[in-house]
């Protein structure tokens, strides 16, 4: 994204995380030749490469005074998909990790200002919503809840790759499952922060999370799983964070219904 104010910041941060790993107990006997032929493939599974974009066209922290919120709210399209709910609420725990910041939970938002926030309904762009907070209704509600920050946060996980398969038996004798599978995961969102007092945007995030998982199984199926969302959640959490990093010294009880 291109400003032509002087201010403006363009960040970009690109990692590779590996969280995956065997699961709890021994790796099957039965297993060990196969693990050591796949060991280079295994080392690398379970990793998630993250990129994430953050423009700032403010030139010092976003404040925010006493009674002042956030709320996080993910974008709905009516029919087609939603930004999953629990994603946003790994976000909202995240931002938590600032004392300063107070975060209105996602469902308690919705609850309280139904159905302006439903998906036929919700503002998509400040125009919209400075309109919207010209029913005295909706203002004093907004005004009563302390919402100085509204985050909207669109986008989804997805699988985009897969291959092999894996298949189980039982006999008498016993049973198990022989096979390698493997998948990949896309996570792609993007979050717009919204000052409600200048009715103007302070900022957005972008990012890009790509891990692959596997199956081993031989005897007992071995999973090695990338955590994708998680990164994903981890990488825009931590970045909108930044965005209020320097605001009022904690006042406690960062968290509200």
């Amino acid at each position: 994204m291109n400003s032509n104010s002087h201010s403006s910041t363009l960040k970009i941060d690109t990692r590779i995380e590996c969280n995956g790993s065997p699961g709890r107990g021994a790796v099957p006997r039965l297993a060990s030749a196969a693990l050591s032929l796949l060991l280079p493939l295994l080392l690398l599974s379970g990793c998630t490469s993250t990129t994430v974009d953050e423009y700032n066209p403010n030139p010092s922290h976003l404040g925010i005074g006493t009674g002042e919120k956030v709320v996080v709210l993910g974008r709905r399209q009516a029919g087609r998909y939603e930004t999953e709910p629990e994603f946003i609420d790994c976000i909202r725990k995240n931002l938590t990790n600032n004392p300063s910041l107070t975060v209105v939970e996602e469902d308690y938002f919705l609850d309280s200002f139904y159905p302006w926030f439903e998906p036929r309904t919700a503002p998509l762009k400040l125009g919209r919503m400075r309109y919207m907070l010209t029913e005295d209704l909706i203002a004093e509600k907004m005004q009563a809840l302390g919402i100085r920050y509204m985050i909207w946060v669109d986008g989804n996980t997805e699988t985009t790759d897969s291959g092999g398969s894996v298949s189980c038996a039982l006999s008498p004798a016993g049973g198990g499952c022989f096979g390698f599978a493997s998948w990949e995961k896309t996570s792609t969102y993007e979050a717009i922060i919204w000052d409600l007092n200048k009715l103007a945007e302070s900022g957005r995030v972008m990012v890009d999370a790509k891990g692959e998982s596997y199956l081993l199984a031989i005897g007992a199926p071995i999973p090695f799983i990338a955590q994708v969302q998680g990164d994903a959640c981890k990488g825009i959490g931590n970045q909108l964070r930044g965005f209020f990093e320097d605001s009022k010294a904690a006042r406690g009880g960062n968290t509200k219904p």
